[in-house]
């Protein structure tokens, strides 16, 4: 009876292992999409806006600062949609990541009823059979 305990017990330990792992993957592999994305926005938006810096360093005289404001105000604009399309793609990505560990975890739980199911049918045959003699 303790073999087969422990057989049972190995088996449950890996397979809970095993999707452990499939969901620490996918994780860490959401963790390296969203931070690349987030590094991206955040470089395009300091490239603009040291840009701008630099036209405003440049500017001499009043004249040439009011040239460049409407340059600011259009790198802020941008910088404001950058930060709200890459906040939707990490919440888009997320989500999907979050889904794909949802099925992992159904799935498991699925198996884990379904062998649950199979053991009681078994002992309830095994209890007939023995009832019977």
């Amino acid at each position: 009876m303790y073999p087969q305990f422990n057989e049972q017990f190995t088996a449950a330990t890996r397979q809970f292992a095993d999707t452990a792992a499939q969901i620490n993957r996918l994780a860490l592999e959401n963790a390296e999409k969203v931070f690349g994305l987030q590094l991206a926005a955040f470089n395009d938006s300091a490239n603009a806006t040291f840009a701008f810096l630099g036209q405003v360093a440049e500017a001499r005289d009043f004249d040439a600062l009011k040239a460049v404001v409407p340059n600011g105000v259009q790198i802020a604009r941008e910088n404001v949609e950058r930060a709200i399309s890459t906040g939707q793609e990490v919440y888009g990505q997320t989500l999907k990541t979050n889904e794909a560990i949802g099925q992992i975890a159904k799935g498991q739980f699925e198996a884990a009823t379904a062998q649950a199911q199979s053991n009681a049918e078994k002992v309830v045959k095994a209890a007939g059979k023995v009832t019977a003699k």
